[in-house]
């Protein structure tokens, strides 16, 4: 079992404050975790960072903890752009990077990135084709629906060989399998339930059995929001209402794990007998106080 953290990337009172970033980021390391991760949001209401800038940020702040994004809504980019980017990251980092994907809803915010709905899935899988071409090509030629590339040259590749481990995101069955056959691991959604993500594990390791793929070259992750605090009702009511201004629809307290050490502790195995082999513990505010809660009070109980 291995725990992750999330970096934080909400900007608050409208100037981002290096210092607090820095012993954040810094901490993090110290304290043992395995892996810092962002999330992508172009648009949206939460004055968010970046994810690749920030990682960046992180990666000359940090030796030894890998950095990733879970997930980037990668047809929302041009892909020859997004592997320049993450090939140059992955230079910057010395092979620290991980690569989380998936498509998104189907929504009107894809007008703004010229987007059109019909023909979502194959733009996504052609992106990552087109990507790990980019990544694995001394010369680049790539005859596709939305991409052609003719004896193109990207350089520099990634440090990783062939490249960084790609993650994929997802919920129903097709994009479950579709994740085994094109990537290299399954990201959980933090706004999945514990249930849902047991059978969305299910789902996965039937077609890595399909596909005679081996589940050791597979691991499986998830997002766990979490509030570690002695007042178990008092945690959840500000769990929930930071939940309801990251998602705008239903009750999302459900998708928490919140309360005393010893009761998030039960709910981050309760994930791990669900599956997971790596969870990127989010805390819900107050990010580095409750990391420090986390690595002392709840996560020697799970080891």
């Amino acid at each position: 079992m291995r725990f992750a953290i999330s970096i934080p990337q909400v900007v608050t009172g409208g100037d981002f404050d290096p210092g607090p970033f820095r012993h954040h980021l810094e901490r993090a390391e110290a304290l043992g975790f395995d892996s810092a991760w962002t999330v992508d949001q172009v648009l949206g209401p939460a004055p968010t960072l970046g994810p690749i800038e920030t990682m960046t940020y992180a990666a000359a702040l940090t030796r030894r903890l890998r950095l990733g994004c879970a997930v980037f809504v990668s047809p929302q980019y041009s892909p020859v752009h997004l592997a320049k980017s993450l090939s140059t990251l992955d230079q910057l980092s010395g092979g620290r990077l991980e690569v989380g994907v998936a498509i998104g809803g189907r929504d009107r915010t894809l007008d703004a990135f010229g987007v059109d709905p019909d023909g979502l899935v194959s733009r996504f899988t052609e992106g990552i084709a087109l990507m790990k071409a980019c990544w694995t090509q001394p010369r680049i030629t790539f005859e596709g629906r939305f991409w052609r590339l003719d004896d193109a040259v990207m350089e520099p590749r990634p440090v990783q060989a062939p490249h960084p481990r790609i993650w994929f995101g997802g919920r129903v069955p097709a994009g479950l399998r579709r994740a085994v056959r094109l990537g290299g691991g399954f990201f959980g959604a933090g706004s999945a339930t514990t249930e849902q993500f047991a059978e969305q594990v299910r789902v996965v390791r039937e077609a890595l059995a399909e596909e005679g793929r081996d589940a050791a070259d597979f691991p499986i992750a998830k997002r766990v929001y979490v509030a570690v605090e002695d007042d178990e009702a008092g945690a959840r009511r500000r769990g929930a209402a930071e939940l309801a201004h990251l998602y705008s629809s239903g009750d999302m307290a459900p998708v928490g794990v919140y309360g005393p050490p010893d009761v998030c502790a039960r709910g981050l195995r309760e994930v791990a007998d669900a599956g997971a082999e790596l969870i990127l513990l989010h805390p819900l505010y107050d990010d580095t106080a409750q990391m420090e809660r986390l690595a002392a009070e709840v996560l020697p109980q799970l080891g």
